[in-house]
């Protein structure tokens, strides 16, 4: 057996004598991980021909444990697991070498010992090879940095325009919300700006640096929102991808997920959701792997949720684990004392997009709009103000040109002037939004805002009271 295995390393020697000149240095170990042999090339002695490792002769080493020598060799995981290294940058020192490690077997595929062999201008044939992978990663860097800022918060509670109680409100409430991980649930009529709202809480919150996802529960086929939702695995159905394909809750993993329109969701995906929530992790379609995930979770909905859940069309459940923090958005019709700012500011981007001069609204034009209801809410706004731009001319935007944009009831009805109300009425919401307004700068502190009023403390209690406004903190 001596013998035998004697023939194997002699063998393996010769072979190493064959291909000497394309290497620059080999080892050859025992099963013990005991250095048999090595050549005396540039592995133990640089182009100087200076000693490298403190190794003088090929004596001094023969018999040795072979980390005495090369003190992070991977020689002694070969021999045991019998796997091989083909291709592994290695350094000595300062010198940076290709490295191949093989097991060797005897005829009966036991492992008695492991080959080791440097390339012969190690660095030549890495140059092209690490250009070709520095390359890979500044376009896989590149390309995070892009998906990263597509997946950035467009909008901030700045962009949320206008300064009546009820908006002042739902930016107090965003701001609160940003301080919480919590669900949020956004409950408004189409238009009202409920995925503004959710980029606004999540760029107020210590995951503004995460991505933002967004997805319209009712925008996609049913058939299709488990996988958009959770992923699929590598040929999971006929056509997959041979890639996995991450869903909505990888991507956004670290960040907040947007869920619009929750309640056209299907009750089956219903119940997958609400695990989802409870368990912090995903399943992949046609995968057994569990991914454990951390999302902070915020959904809206136009449609009537308690209805829902009173019919059964919608899971209590899950109602309840969405409905954490709710914020209802006010229908335009609600704050029209927000229109003159919104059309102003629509006006300017439009004028912007088309490369024209801003266009102004006459009073009679403010009229109109005010008369209208608005069914279609900030978003009809938008779109009206749109069209008045592309089908119209002109310095100002008129009364008339609202005839053919907005019902003919409101567009010809006489301009009528603006509705009169008690002073007492005006002075009392005056009142109230700077009340407001003191306490969000005071964030909540009674105390603190009273003393910014230039208040006591009782007398704010009292217009509390009068005007039905709660806070967090006495101060």
């Amino acid at each position: 057996m001596p013998a035998e295995r004697d023939g194997h390393f002699a063998a393996a020697r010769a072979l190493m004598v064959m291909i000497d000149e394309m290497i620059d240095g080999a080892i050859l170990v025992d099963k013990d991980a005991r250095i048999v042999w090595s050549n005396d090339k540039h592995v133990w002695f640089d182009d100087k021909r200076k000693a490298l490792l403190g190794i003088r002769s090929l004596a001094e080493v023969v018999g040795q444990p072979v980390e005495r020598v090369i003190p992070h060799s991977q020689m002694r995981e070969v021999v045991e697991t019998g796997r091989s290294f083909p291709l592994d940058i290695m350094r000595y020192g300062e010198h940076t070498l290709l490295v191949s490690r093989l097991p060797l077997r005897d005829e009966r595929g036991e492992i008695i010992g492991a080959l080791a062999f440097a390339l012969k201008n190690s660095l030549t044939y890495l140059r092209p090879i690490a250009d070709r992978f520095n390359k890979l990663q500044s376009r896989l860097a590149r390309m995070e940095q892009e998906l990263a800022a597509s997946r950035a918060p467009k909008y901030t509670v700045e962009n949320l325009v206008g300064f009546s109680p009820a908006m002042l409100q739902v930016k107090r409430l965003v701001r609160k919300a940003g301080q919480f991980h919590s669900a949020v649930l956004l409950l408004g009529e189409t238009g009202t700006g409920k995925e503004l709202v959710a980029q606004a809480i999540h760029a107020a919150s210590d995951r503004v640096d995460r991505p933002f996802v967004g997805v319209n529960v009712a925008a996609i086929p049913e058939s299709l929102l488990e996988a958009e939702f959770f992923g699929v695995a590598p040929g999971a159905y006929t056509g997959a991808s041979r890639q996995p394909r991450p869903g909505k809750f990888q991507l956004a993993q670290g960040g907040t997920l947007f869920l619009d329109e929750i309640g056209d969701m299907p009750l089956p995906l219903q119940a997958k959701l609400l695990r989802v929530l409870q368990e912090r992790e995903v399943e992949p379609l046609g995968s057994n792997q569990v991914i454990k995930i951390d999302v902070r979770i915020i959904a809206a909905t136009s449609r009537p949720l308690p209805d829902m859940v009173r019919s059964g069309a919608f899971r209590s459940d899950l109602y309840y684990r969405l409905n954490v923090f709710p914020i209802q958005l006010p229908a335009l019709r609600d704050h029209k004392e927000d229109l003159e700012i919104l059309a102003s500011l629509f006006s300017e981007r439009m004028a912007v997009s088309l490369d024209q001069p801003m266009r102004d609204l006459t009073p009679a034009a403010l009229s109109v709009l005010h008369e209208h209801d608005w069914p279609g809410n900030v978003r009809e706004l938008a779109n009206v103000i749109e069209q008045v731009y592309v089908r119209t001319e002109g310095e100002r935007i008129l009364a008339e040109d609202f005839a053919d944009v907005l019902p003919k009831t409101a567009a010809h009805r006489p301009a009528s002037p603006a509705r009169k109300r008690p002073l007492a009425d005006a002075m009392d919401e005056l009142e109230r939004s700077l009340i407001l307004t003191a306490l969000e700068e005071a964030k909540g502190n009674k105390l603190e805002a009273a003393r910014s009023l230039g208040l006591s403390r009782t007398n704010l209690y009292a217009k509390l009271r009068k005007h039905g406004i709660t806070a967090d903190s006495d101060g």
